[in-house]
């Protein structure tokens, strides 16, 4: 079966046959990079990091390019508050970028370009849209003719008409036309600046992904892909510019992923419910927040909250806890042969389960579905008085499988010295109100972590195993 995803340029799951066979040119906008990442930059990098790593395990040869914005109103009012320059701050917040989202288990793309490190490219493509006419400059400014691409409106699915209505023109600008927007921005007193044939100034946001993935992928690309609140202008804007430079298809799917509320309502600065990634990952195992985001359909909104997140570290340490069960079990396991094959079938099922789901515009949720089926399979061959390696090695080998392809990691999370001292002094209390479910379920947590408890008179010792 091939693997369908969902375009937003057609509004319907299609086909996905890539421009060169058995290769996949694919752009994720990144970050702009003027603070640590917050929960809602954190998704599209999951969600793309494992499309990413479905189309490879698929056999297609990926080339994954994400840039970062290190140059714009934001980076220059973040800098003049802490006192930086720009580059500065960028590259501290790039660096916080790759340790946030590398505990993620998102692995770096093959480029990550930057706006500064590409200005002569981002410049030469400015210059030739006024040269074909689609751009025009204006006191130092250079904007892109919007009505002049007849086909603008066609990623959002808005018409030029709808589009005017809410257009504006903001203080000190010197558009034709209000729907116009901006290239080039003429830089102000005290902001850094480069040189350009229309003065000192920096690039608009929407110019760098066109000219970045034109020099790093091509004229046209088999995947463009971002967070859904990209979809109109940025992605629109993109669409316009690279198709009235080069008069080519610029990218032929278009992915995006859903919003993320927290605690039910929309995240925002606003509402002081703003998450960053940095702060979770403090609290909780990264791989958790991982599993959370891949639990939910990429293009479904997800529902953010810290009670949510400790629910899916118990369904994640039963996934964990089913594998480290199997190792156990190999140990004493032999080369028994009856009902091996029936195992092995019912494995395989899965599997196909598995590459069903996935293939079929990523779904992510249906796939972890599978993973609880693979585990509770599981769960009932450790049931068995006998058991064969061979059936135990499909398992564990399908649990590994299927966790690299979701970028998840089966190793159990350690404990700290004193969050094994705190559960200890938790199971001696449950002891004391004679509430001995309570304190055997801590024993045998503690056991699945290899920490052995040992009651003496003077007190619990614990050791690791």
């Amino acid at each position: 079966m091939a693997i369908q995803l969902y375009n937003t340029l057609t509004r319907k799951k299609e086909t996905f046959v890539p421009l060169e066979e058995g290769k996949v040119k694919m752009y994720v906008c990144g970050p702009t990079v003027y603070n640590y990442i917050h929960i809602g930059n954190a998704r599209p990098a999951i969600v793309f990091d494992t499309v990413r790593r479905y189309l490879e395990y698929r056999g297609y040869d990926v080339k994954y390019v994400s840039n970062f914005t290190d140059v714009d109103d934001k980076l220059i009012k973040a800098a003049n508050q802490l006192g930086e320059d720009v580059p500065t701050l960028a590259d501290r917040f790039i660096e916080a970028y790759f340790a946030d989202v590398s505990a993620l288990g998102c692995r770096k793309a093959d480029v990550h370009p930057r706006v500064m490190e590409n200005m002569d490219i981002i410049i030469e493509f400015i210059s030739q849209l006024i040269e074909k006419g689609y751009a025009y400059e204006s006191e130092g400014d250079v904007y892109f003719r919007t009505r002049s691409f007849k086909e603008y409106g066609k990623l959002s699915h808005q018409s030029i008409d709808e589009l005017r209505i809410g257009a504006r023109i903001e203080v000190g600008e010197k558009k034709q036309d209000d729907l116009d927007f901006a290239l080039w921005k003429a830089a102000k007193e005290g902001e850094i600046f480069w040189e350009s044939p229309w003065g000192k100034g920096r690039p608009g946001w929407h110019i760098e992904c066109s000219a970045m993935a034109k020099q790093y992928l091509g004229e046209t690309i088999d995947i463009h892909a971002g967070g859904q609140d990209l979809t109109f202008p940025h992605h629109e804007n993109e669409i316009a510019q690279s198709e009235a430079l080069t008069g080519k298809t610029f990218a032929r799917y278009w992915m995006h992923n859903g919003y993320i509320n927290i605690d039910n309502e929309k995240m925002s600065k606003s509402l002081g419910n703003f998450v960053l990634v940095h702060d979770i990952i403090q609290k909780h195992n990264p791989q958790v927040l991982r599993f959370f985001m891949l639990s939910v359909h990429y293009r479904n909104p997800i529902n953010y909250s810290e009670e949510l997140l400790e629910s899916t570290k118990a369904a994640y340490e039963r996934l964990t806890t089913s594998y480290q069960n199997l190792k156990h079990r190999r140990e004493s396991s032999t080369n028994l042969t009856e009902n091996n094959e029936e195992w092995l079938n019912k494995i395989a099922e899965l599997h196909g389960q598995f590459i069903e789901a996935m293939d079929d515009d990523f779904n992510t949720a249906k796939a972890i579905s599978v993973l609880f089926d693979l585990s509770k399979l599981a769960n009932y061959y450790l049931m068995e008085k006998n058991t064969a390696v061979e059936v135990i090695d499909a398992f564990t080998n399908e649990f590994e499988e299927l966790f690299t392809v979701l970028g998840l990691t089966l190793e159990k999370e350690e404990l700290l010295d004193e969050e094994i001292d705190a559960l200890i002094e938790k199971r001696n209390q449950a002891r004391k109100e004679r509430n001995f479910q309570l304190a055997d379920q801590i024993r045998d947590q503690l056991k699945e972590m290899n920490i052995i408890l040992e009651d003496t008179p003077q007190g619990t010792r614990w050791k690791r195993g």
